[in-house]
Parts: structure tokens; sequence; C-alpha cells
């Protein structure tokens, strides 16, 4: 399992959002965390709240912590390394990842519990 990650909390809020599996893809965000995942259910877009979809069933509050990357592709407990600390500290998260890094989405009302949390263990958040 990896041990001793690397941390930043990003400073936008950011919304989850989902469409339609059928709706266009808003590719609209001008900076920022932005993720479109279509699957033969729903359309999902993860962005800052201000370029939320018209239209969109939205959850905000949502700031995300990214991991230091690039990660290697056969890499392996990453995520466990995170979500173990977030699940015993009581903190929901919404995972992403990207090719080069993985993001854990949490509440911004967790955001000091979950940075507690897995500073105990054992990994570093850069100063926020």
């Amino acid at each position: 399992m990896s041990k001793d990650l690397n941390l930043q909390l990003l400073p936008d809020r950011l919304a989850v959002c989902r469409l339609d599996a059928t709706d266009e893809s808003p590719l609209r965000a001008r900076s920022g965390v932005f993720s479109v995942t279509r699957t033969a259910d729903e359309l999902s877009v993860v962005c800052p709240e201000e370029d939320a979809p018209e239209g969109a069933e939205v959850s905000g509050g949502w700031r995300a912590l990214k991991v230091d990357g690039p990660l290697d592709h056969t890499a392996t407990g990453i995520l466990a390394s995170i979500a173990g600390p977030l699940a015993e500290a009581g903190v929901a998260l919404f995972p992403l990842a990207t090719f080069d890094t993985d993001y854990v989405l949490v509440q911004e009302d967790d955001v000091d519990r979950a940075t507690g949390a897995l500073e105990a263990a054992g990994h570093r958040i850069a100063p926020r």
C-alpha cells in the first residue's frame, strides 16, 4: 500500500453534476478541475461550482485534494491509503482519476477533519 503521499488542497469549490446519458457534454469550464464521464446510464461532470451545467442535478461544496504525480499506472493501494483514513474519520469522498494522478474530493465542511486524518496517516498536505 502506498504511504507518505504528497497531496495539495486545491482552492476551487467544485460541483459534482449529473445529466442524462444523452445530454451534450458541457465543455465550457474556464479553468481548474474539469472532468466529464459518460456511461450508458448518465453523464457526470465535475467542475468549478460557477460552471455547473444548467439543468443538471448538482452536489456542490466539494474541495479537491490532488495527489502529487505523475503516478505509476501499476502502483497499488494509492486510493486505499487515502480512503482508509478518511473512512475512519467519517469523511465521505468522491474519487477522480486522470492519466497522471488521483484526486479525492471531500465536502468543504470536512476539509480540516480530512487533512488531519490524512496527516495522521503519514501523508503530507501542502500548506493551504
